[in-house]
């Protein structure tokens, strides 16, 4: 297995604001992409535009903790204003100072059991 720590974040699009949140989607995808230990930043949509999963990838905990203090220094206000968040799952071996944040969005933690990453 590896050090990666990956999460998948469920949110609520508040009513009236899936526009913010596609503008907020676009500052926030290219602040992560200058992370370098960012491998995955997805964010995707339901077709009645209400639900947004963002699926996200980091090297390893110390990566997962620079995005997490990007995120609440530059854009965890706004974030909130417009989504919700309705569900939290985290997958790897988080350092305890990740999960401290994490436990902030209730996550839910799941170990490695098998499998591989390519």
């Amino acid at each position: 297995m590896t050090d990666t720590v990956a999460w998948n974040l469920q949110l609520a699009v508040q009513d009236g604001r899936l526009g913010e949140a596609k503008s907020l989607m676009a500052e926030m995808v290219e602040s992560t992409r200058a992370e370098k230990g960012a491998i995955d930043y997805e964010w995707f949509l339901s077709d009645d535009g209400t639900v947004c999963h963002i699926c996200e990838k980091y090297r390893d905990s110390a990566a997962a903790l620079e995005h997490l203090g990007n995120f609440g220094a530059n854009f965890a206000e706004r974030f909130l204003e417009c989504l919700s968040p309705t569900s939290l799952h985290v997958y790897g071996t988080p350092s305890d100072d990740v999960r401290e944040v994490m436990d902030g969005f209730g996550a839910v933690y799941l170990g490695p059991l098998g499998g591989f990453s390519r």
